[in-house]
């Protein structure tokens, strides 16, 4: 099997920055950690494509968060000459979202997008209701996806949206789900979806939704503690994380990338693993088994 990935993704979700970057619940550094999230991928040799952030990008929808949020991402996205893309969450506002991250004009509609990933083609949906945590997609929303769908996009089509449209068991989150999911899986019924990016949950979660696969990723700021006791709700200053997604031209990978700081066990360099892979099939076998 082919191993080079047509395109890769960096996929962060839920970032949450500040206002004036106070501590988040009273002690994350949001800032901090997703600047942690960013500090290793110029130098990992992914040939990314775009970093897409499905919302959430500030935790009240202040200019500020947006502005600094372009500060840690844009230099990033910069050294690896990949496109950026900015997705609007249930905490995020539509007119300071548009101001600060796009340089429009604000506005209160929907903020959709198609953007074209050389071919590959990324469909932005806000899912966002203003005022409220839960999320829905209007009637003029679904009738534009279904003017954009019709012609398929030479790479396919991966949608890119806050809440996901997934079974939510775990308590309170719930009532924060995907309101109408039964209009969007008609929509998207024969479509050339092959994907669909999400955030809001705070955890890594994984599905399909009609029949198209589904990744919702963990948040970069704080986490949901899933096995808290039932009926109650608990987030942790630990498993941050954002998913690494690498498009073939038969399927998805999406691998998950803790950002915490761990120590290491053991190191193989990239000269030893250039000499590992330069011997021959029987020596690596004979190696390995050594």
């Amino acid at each position: 099997m082919n191993t080079a990935a047509e395109s890769v993704l960096i996929h962060p979700s839920d970032t949450h920055l500040t206002r004036a970057r106070q501590p988040l619940h009273g002690g994350v550094d949001s800032d901090a950690q997703l600047a942690r999230a960013l500090r290793a991928l110029p130098h990992a040799g992914l040939d990314v494509t775009a970093i897409v952030v499905t919302g959430d990008i500030a935790d009240e929808g202040d200019e500020d968060a947006y502005t600094r949020a372009r500060a840690l991402l844009e230099p990033v996205a910069a050294q690896l000459d990949a496109r950026l893309v900015w997705v609007m969450g249930n905490h995020d506002d539509r007119a300071a979202f548009r101001r600060a991250l796009h340089g429009e004009e604000p506005s209160t509609a929907p903020v959709d997008a198609v953007v074209d990933l050389d071919g590959l083609r990324l469909v932005v949906l806000d899912t966002s209701v203003p005022g409220s945590h839960h999320g829905e997609l209007s009637d003029d929303q679904l009738s534009w996806l279904q003017h954009v769908l019709p012609a398929a996009a030479p790479r396919g089509t991966v949608i890119a949206m806050h809440h996901p449209p997934l079974p939510l068991p775990f308590g309170f989150l719930g009532m924060t789900g995907l309101r109408g999911q039964e209009r969007l899986a008609e929509v998207l019924a024969g479509s050339d979806v092959r994907g669909i990016l999400a955030g809001h949950l705070h955890y890594a979660a994984h599905s399909t939704f009609a029949g198209i696969p589904v990744t919702a990723a963990a948040a970069t700021c704080y986490t949901a503690d899933i096995l808290a006791a039932h009926g109650s709700m608990r987030g942790v200053d630990a498993g941050q994380a954002f998913d690494i997604v690498h498009v073939y031209d038969d399927r998805i990978l999406h691998s998950t990338v803790p950002i915490s700081e761990s120590p290491a066990l053991y190191e193989v360099t990239a000269e030893q693993l250039r000499a590992f892979m330069s011997l021959s099939p029987e020596e690596r076998e004979a190696l390995a088994h050594a």
